[in-house]
């Protein structure tokens, strides 16, 4: 989806970007998980609706899960707005992953 990536990226990439300079993660997958949701509702021809995310960063200290996943979401808001449907989160500390 390269409107939702801009320059001709994908949404993925446009995804890590944003959240690399936002909450800049020591650990950081992206995954489109869209060819799993092929027929079901949001689920578009080319995918980039369903992804999984699992980050790490010190960003998410003191804060609880649904705190983590508002500021995940907010970051990624613009996604959202461009055709991302389903997002699930793992979002941990750094010393939750050790």
């Amino acid at each position: 989806m390269t409107d939702g990536a801009g320059a001709g990226g994908t949404l993925r990439d446009w995804m890590e970007t944003r959240l690399r300079e936002q909450l800049a993660p020591a650990r950081l997958d992206v995954i489109d998980e869209s060819h799993l949701h092929a027929g079901h509702a949001g689920a578009r021809p080319g995918g980039e609706t369903h992804y999984r995310l699992d980050i790490v960063a010190s960003a998410f200290e003191g804060k609880s899960r649904v705190e983590r996943h508002r500021l995940v979401n907010a970051v990624l808001d613009d996604a959202f707005k461009r055709g991302l449907h389903a997002l699930a989160v793992r979002a941990r500390t750094p010393a939750e992953a050790a």
